[in-house]
């Protein structure tokens, strides 16, 4: 049987030996590796989950600094994988990690072994590539967390966990509505924020990335984590 290890001895006085085993068996594949998929690893890693996979095409860029967990003047113009990855290792060296570096799209999603998970974390940013994730997860019957957006908002605790079709105020949250309705896709759980955003998100162009700071995406990776975990060992009833 496996152990917890000692960097994990206060999450096993909080959750219990048995429930630190168990996360140490799952398997969690988290798309996006920005502001909120990276807080999201983080405390994945943290809490001692045993294989991570990891998926974006990105490097480190300067604006990520003020937001991004892994995006350090040292990481500039590294794959986000790669450093991710590295950070993971120095977090629990036990850890199996699985990177893939690549843009997800209709046409490669089949060379990622979704059904092989215990559940996926959706943070990506692009529209096209939610739907795909969701519809993908959705059919193989794996539980998915998608995250709503971040961006434009400045009150961390305006985020809640919900279902999709119980959302509101979020640009980004409509548009996920609407596309999986017409999926016939009934259900899907997101963090999302009530806040109304500073300006409008997701241009149709793609020509204006949205605003950011710090402590909104961080917080909506967190919550994320802290789902993913509940659903695994039953906890937080």
């Amino acid at each position: 049987m496996e152990t917890p290890l000692a960097f994990n001895d206060r999450t096993k006085m909080l959750l219990g030996e048995q429930a630190v085993i168990e996360l140490m068996k799952k398997k969690i594949l988290i798309f996006g590796l920005g502001g909120v998929g990276g807080h999201a690893v983080e405390a994945l890693a943290r809490t001692g989950i045993g294989t991570l996979g990891i998926v974006d095409y990105d490097r480190v860029e300067v604006t990520n600094i003020n937001r991004q967990i892994i995006a350090l003047n040292s990481t500039l113009g590294c794959y986000k994988t790669h450093v991710m990855e590295k950070r993971i290792k120095d977090i629990n060296p036990q850890a199996n990690v699985l990177a893939y570096t690549l843009k997800l799209n209709s046409d490669n999603i089949d060379q990622l072994p979704l059904g092989d998970w215990d559940y996926i974390v959706d943070a990506i940013d692009d529209v096209a590539a939610k739907i795909i994730l969701i519809e993908k997860a959705k059919r193989l019957g794996v539980p998915i967390i998608s995250s709503m957006g971040a961006g434009n908002r400045v009150d961390p605790t305006k985020l809640q966990v919900s279902d999709i079709y119980k959302t509101h105020t979020c640009p980004l949250a409509k548009v996920i509505r609407k596309r999986l309705r017409e999926l016939g896709i009934p259900e899907l759980k997101v963090v999302f924020s009530d806040e109304k955003p500073e300006r409008k998100e997701y241009p149709e162009d793609g020509s204006r990335p949205p605003a950011s700071i710090a402590f909104v995406p961080a917080a909506a990776g967190l919550i994320i984590a802290a789902e993913v975990i509940k659903d695994l060992i039953k906890i937080f009833k």
